[in-house]
């Protein structure tokens, strides 16, 4: 019987550096509706104390070594990583495997964890991008999965005590996990792991997965959600849920994203700033997402020039159903993105990454080598298609002062009569 860890190797000439990336499929979006920032605070918790180590001693060893190993917790999955010297590499690789089957998650370190995590959601508060982006979440995606930020809801979270994390944690090793190795690699790594001590124990793989399903979330009835600041800025987000990563229509997104949003020659940046020298910050929020994903126009401005740069935002968007891409636009959208996928290919921990994430989508490990060469036959109308089909019912976050939000709704009221 097969494992229910899935390991994928990827040797690279490196300079005797090695990068693993071990995906757990148990997010923020499982996250129960009172609990929310559960996951993120475990997976905080997987770094301090597992198998063999105590905290300083787990610090110590990694440490030690000159690695670097972190947990974080995405809204789809838990993503452990680790840095090291194939030297090391013996050593280092087991605290993988410790972290998900023997994670101490000691109440003392609970506690640290849980008021760090607050601490941090409290200067959070201060920022107006992270209260915008959280109310346009709520907006999107009200209760369901994808509604709150990973990090949390402080609320919840001063609520979640250590007996909230025990079954989390139970369950990390009975999901379609998977470890992903790339850079210099010890010889035969890939059949070596599973005699590791750390990973002895991990369960053979079953007919019944312990997997999450969330409910990622439907839109609120509300269309725009006004976040007042005592601030000398606007920050504006106008967006809306769109596909999933490898969903037929994502790569048109993609192409959109490069147009509206990548580089000095984007229209974001040259209509906003400078055309009109509205906004210091555009840019085009569209993550890699299992369910469906943000695709959010993004724009800080002040508070003299608020007005004029949401009408521009709106015109932008109204555009993209209205109008036809020109054929060099779309030429220079297809250079960016190609130029996007090389970059994002250059150490190891992005080549660990990007296959560990393409795996637990479901998607062929030759994903991006297809999508570079089906960017060749996606035409301006077929984009057009496009965003008539997911474009009709944007939504509109705003954080400011008062008198520039009132002024704004009326923008948006405007536009909706």
């Amino acid at each position: 019987m097969s494992s229910a860890l899935d390991v994928l190797v990827e040797p690279l000439a490196s300079p005797g550096v090695m990068a693993a990336k071990l995906w757990l499929p148990f997010g923020s979006a499982c996250d129960a509706c009172d609990q929310r920032g559960a996951h993120d605070l475990l997976a905080s918790l997987l770094s301090r104390g597992c198998g063999p180590y105590n905290p300083r001693e787990l610090a110590d060893v990694v440490e030690g070594c000159g690695a670097g190993l972190r947990c974080d917790a995405q809204e789809d999955g838990l993503l452990l990583s680790l840095r090291c010297t194939i030297e090391d590499a013996e050593q280092l690789l087991p605290v993988l495997g410790w972290m998900v089957l023997e994670p101490h998650l000691a109440a003392d370190q609970v506690a640290l964890e849980k008021r760090l995590t607050l601490q941090t959601l409290q200067r959070q508060r201060e920022d107006p991008f992270h209260v915008a982006a959280v109310a346009w979440r709520e907006l999107a995606f009200s209760d369901g999965g994808y509604g709150h930020d990973p990090m949390g809801v402080e609320r919840d979270l001063q609520r979640i005590e250590r007996q909230q994390i025990l079954p989390l944690a139970q369950r990390l090793p009975n999901g379609r996990s998977v470890l992903s190795l790339a850079g210099c690699l010890p010889k035969d790594i890939e059949n070596r792991i599973f005699a590791m001590d750390g990973f002895r124990g991990w369960p053979q793989a079953s007919a019944e997965w312990n997997a999450c399903r969330p409910n990622y979330g439907s839109p609120a009835g509300e269309t725009i959600r006004l976040e007042s600041m005592d601030t000398e800025q606007v920050v504006l987000m106008l967006g809306q849920a769109t596909v999933s990563h490898g969903h037929p229509d994502d790569l048109v997104m993609r192409l959109l994203q490069c147009h509206l949003g990548v580089g000095m020659s984007s229209l974001l940046f040259r209509r906003l700033r400078e055309e009109y020298g509205v906004a210091y910050e555009v840019a085009v929020h569209y993550p890699q997402l299992i369910g469906p994903a943000p695709f959010v126009l993004l724009a800080a401005t002040g508070i003299e020039r608020a007005e004029l740069s949401l009408r521009l935002l709106l015109q932008s968007w109204d555009e993209l159903c209205q109008t036809t891409l020109s054929q060099a636009d779309l030429t220079l959208a297809r250079a960016k993105f190609i130029g996007q996928m090389a970059q994002a290919r250059q150490t190891c921990s992005q080549r660990a990454e990007r296959r560990v994430q393409l795996r637990a989508m479901g998607l062929s490990d030759d994903h991006d080598q297809t999508c570079m060469e089906a960017i060749h036959a996606i035409t301006v109308d077929h984009i057009q298609e496009t965003c008539q089909r997911w474009f009709q019912r944007p939504q509109l976050s705003l954080c400011g002062p008062p008198e520039s939000l009132t002024a704004l709704e009326r923008v948006w009221a405007e536009r909706r009569s």
